[in-house]
């Protein structure tokens, strides 16, 4: 009898289990379409939902990611912080991304955190394999850290972008 119920218990400890995680990969998971109205900077964007002309703009922090400073009121123009800037105006406006949320869904400034898909690929992966950004995990918010980090290591390693021009 205790070995049944046992049985029973660790089962439903299993299956619990694993609907919360496919509850927690659904929440993550990109789904509705917004149209890139501008970039900020190499990793702030400003879009707005596409099904909903009406809906107000919002402000994304790309996660996973930092490139380098071009607008902070403290900090001069970083190295490749312009050419990061550039980047992501001429790769993302008026572009159809979807958004995708990890665990914390804004910032202390109010700007929505999200992973940016675009042509069904992470943004953030082009910014890092091409130099144009640093990995930057801000727990808990860290889905993809495993394979962004492998990519900065990679541009790293070829001195692309920032790591080729920028004095370390």
């Amino acid at each position: 009898m205790a070995r049944t119920r046992a049985v029973v218990v660790v089962t439903v400890l299993a299956a619990a289990s694993a609907v919360g995680w496919w509850l927690g990969e659904q929440r993550r998971a990109a789904s509705q379409e917004y149209r890139v109205v501008r970039a900020v900077d190499g990793d702030t964007i400003i879009v707005r939902r596409l099904d909903d002309g009406r809906a107000p703009e919002q402000t994304i922090r790309l996660l996973g990611v930092d490139t380098p400073e071009t607008h902070h009121p403290r900090k001069p123009v970083q190295c490749y912080g312009p050419e990061a800037s550039a980047y992501t105006a001429r790769r993302l406006t008026g572009r159809v991304v979807q958004l995708e949320d990890d665990v914390e869904r804004h910032d202390v400034y109010g700007r929505r955190l999200a992973y940016v898909r675009v042509d069904g690929r992470l943004f953030e992966d082009e910014l890092l394999t091409r130099g144009y950004a640093r990995l930057l995990v801000i727990e808990p918010n860290h889905a993809h850290a495993r394979t962004m980090l492998h990519e900065e290591l990679d541009a790293k390693a070829r001195e692309v972008g920032l790591w080729g021009a920028c004095a370390r």
